[in-house]
């Protein structure tokens, strides 16, 4: 990196120490390269210059040009403003500021010619141009210099400095004519600008700040953003090479008696050919050496259990134990019943470890565990704790791993020597396309696309509060058929600032529908004992219960095949993904399952997107797509510990086609050159020795 980019901001005209601490603590602007990489979010065009009588007429978001009128005031105490009037030859347009009056009385010279612009308001019939952007031209007619103003993200306290979107726009101005190619070097090879007709590094962001032209801005645009995905990806997939090389894994060469018993004796059911598929996938990885690193992906009830059994299986044929970390208590223990009850008959020894496994009973899974008696450890958080000691670990599966944060993940590996467990992460959370080449990059990706044979799509229907007593009735039939029914609230009590049905509203009016002795109610909410909401849990499990009253507790671990309905009440209330985990806790046996959405009807735009996302389709890698879109990638799950935060310019909901470019070239370049010494790839191990010199310390920990 030049000097020039490593130079202080403070050391620019105009920026104090007190200006530069704010750019610091504010947007982590330090040098004079990270303010040239503080990209405009938008522009405003101002090619267009029209009449004063033609924005009368039509008003909008408007640049206007004519003379100032001297000031005045009007009104009096807090409705006291400052007014002036410009004039064009075609009319007169009133302009008005409520703020600041006396600094604009020093700052604008009546009868001298401006450039006014801002969006025309109506006021008392009036058409009124409130607090303008405005620009003295020095004679009436000459040209404007710029034809697009960026519009800069900034601070309150920034622009009480002086610094807002004017003040940045300021220091730039100074600062991007002394760019040249030598003080701001090239970072991509000059047959890759030319194959790809990008512009090069200096034009791009002379123009993504101050554009000639539209083609020029989309040119610049275009170059940055592939400059910061190609770079990810190299990190990424350079990353996972030298994982590749270096790390050596357990061989699992045998697929042994476990394995082939259960495969042919225990197996309730006939695999997918998804399952299928990830099962080769994750042998091959077993069997050759170096560690497993695979992501697992699967929708709700597409058996990623199963596949994980069977490779634990083959982990227990080789001689070595494993362990599966799910993120809550209710989902460890599910996990611990369902594997108990596939292997059960086969001699295998399968502890849990949670926080409520207390006294005699955790000491004797710790201490069958550290023997090698048992073979298999289900549990969550508590299994990385230091007293849990395995005699051989050689397979660490964790499930919904986006809520592990990545130090607690790095504990599993300190549980297995010589060599790291191999690693499997499950998701039952769909993850778009964009995401997983950012997030997961540097792990191999499987996917069962397929649900097991028999099962039926959900329906899903949105139903208005009018459809109240419809829905009493419906539920009514499916209890009388022999089925079970979820209800689920947003909020445990009420809530001051949100009108929401909640639950303990909501059981009191369902207590009067449901009274009769036929009729019992399971409640749980996340504010209950675990041991409480077990015994709830289990009576709902063991049909002693028909209605399950919850919280979202259940979105994740909860396999009731003999439950029907999913009711969310408040939906809107709810995020897509989420909304798409608790309608897979129905649908799990092959009776058709339905899915009720509730609503007061009083839904925003997104929230509208949502439920119609729901009711079209039960696509969860397609509804993972819309949810990017609406929310974008740094509020999905996971990601804000993935890096993606760390983008500049581009935009996963928009630049999936980018990403895709720039992670297929970026294979390319390091299957050709993987050390990036050929003399065209020298500029780009520059730039990622010089952005990246951590060198991903956490990579390699799934």
């Amino acid at each position: 990196m030049s000097q020039f980019l490593r130079e202080p901001v403070s050391t620019l005209p105009g920026l104090g120490g007190i200006k530069a601490a704010l750019l610091r603590s504010e947007l982590g602007i330090v040098t004079v390269g990270d303010l040239i990489q503080h990209y405009p979010y938008r522009y405003v065009d101002k090619t267009l210059i029209r009449t004063i009588r033609d924005v009368l007429t039509n008003p909008d978001t408007a640049l206007v040009q004519g003379i100032l009128s001297p000031f005045q005031y009007q009104g009096h105490g807090h409705k006291k403003r400052l007014v002036a009037y410009l004039r064009d030859g075609t009319g007169t347009l009133e302009l008005v500021w409520f703020k600041g009056g006396k600094v604009i009385e020093g700052v604008l010279q009546p009868g001298q010619a401006y450039t006014a612009y801002g969006k025309i308001q109506r006021f008392r019939g009036k058409a009124t141009l409130v607090h303008p952007e405005m620009e003295l031209l020095r004679t009436a007619t000459s040209p404007r210099d710029l034809t697009f103003d960026p519009i800069y993200s900034t601070t309150e306290g920034l622009s009480k400095k002086g610094l807002d979107t004017k003040g940045i726009r300021k220091l730039l101005r100074a600062v991007i004519p002394r760019i040249t190619p030598g003080l701001v070097p090239e970072t991509l090879p000059s047959e890759l600008l030319s194959t790809l007709r990008l512009p090069g590094r200096v034009d791009a962001i002379r123009n993504i700040h101050f554009p000639p032209s539209q083609q020029a801005l989309e040119d610049a645009r275009k170059r940055l953003k592939f400059e910061e995905l190609l770079f990810l990806q190299l990190d990424i997939l350079l990353s996972k090479k030298h994982r590749n090389r270096e790390l050596v894994g357990y061989v699992f060469d045998a697929v042994g008696e476990h394995f082939n018993r259960f495969y042919a004796e225990f197996l309730p059911f006939a695999l997918t050919e998804a399952q299928k598929r990830v099962m080769r996938e994750i042998r091959r990885d077993l069997g050759m050496g170096s560690q497993m690193n695979r992501l697992l992906q699967g929708d709700v009830g597409s058996g990623k259990t199963v596949v994980a059994l069977m490779a634990m299986l083959i982990a227990l044929d080789n001689g070595y134990q494993s362990c599966l970390v799910a993120p809550t208590e209710i989902l460890a223990q599910q996990h611990f019943q369902s594997l108990k009850d596939l292997v059960r008959g086969m001699g295998i020894q399968i502890g849990l470890l949670t926080g409520s496994v207390t006294g005699q009973a955790r000491k004797l899974t710790l201490q069958y565990l550290a023997e090698g008696r048992l073979h298999i450890l289900i549990g969550t958080h508590a299994v990385l704790e230091d007293p849990v000691i395995f005699q051989q670990l050689g397979l660490a599966i964790t499930d919904e791993q986006h809520r592990f944060g990545v130090a607690q993940r790095a504990a599993l590996w300190k549980k297995s020597t010589p060599h790291p467990p191999h690693v499997l992460v499950m998701t039952a959370t769909p993850i778009p396309r964009t995401l997983a080449l950012t997030i997961y990059g540097d792990l191999d990706v499987s996917i069962i696309d397929e649900l097991p044979p028999g099962r039926k799509p959900i329906k899903t229907e949105l139903w208005y509060e009018n459809k109240r007593l419809r829905l009493i009735g419906f539920m009514k039939e499916q209890i009388a058929a022999g089925r079970q029914v979820y209800i689920v609230y947003p909020l445990i009590e009420e809530s001051a600032s949100l009108d929401l049905l909640n639950l303990e509203e909501g059981l009191s009016s369902l207590q009067r529908e449901f009274q009769r002795p036929e009729y019992q109610i399971s409640v749980v909410h996340g504010r209950m004992a675990s041991a409480d909401k077990e015994m709830e849990m289990q009576r709902f499990q063991n049909k002693e219960t028909q209605i399950m009253v919850a919280t979202t507790v259940i979105e994740v671990g909860v396999n009731i095949p003999n439950a029907s309905i999913m009711v969310i009440e408040n939906a809107e209330r709810f995020g897509l993904s989420q909304l798409h985990q608790l309608r897979g806790r129905v649908g799990r046996g092959a009776d058709q399952s339905y899915c009720i959405l509730m609503t007061n009807g009083r839904l925003s735009d997104d929230a509208r997107i949502r439920l119609q996302t729901m009711c079209r389709t039960n696509d969860g890698f397609e509804i993972a797509d819309v949810d990017l879109k609406l929310r974008g990638p740094g509020d999905l799950e996971g990601t804000r510990q993935s890096g993606v935060q760390g983008l500049k310019i581009a935009d996963l909901r928009e630049d999936g086609a980018i990403l895709q470019s720039a992670r297929t070239i970026a294979a390319k370049i390091v299957d050709a050159d993987e050390h990036l010494e050929q003399p065209a790839n020298l500029c780009l191990k520059r730039h990622l020795q010089e952005t990246r010199p951590h060198n991903r310390t956490w990579s390699r920990i799934s």
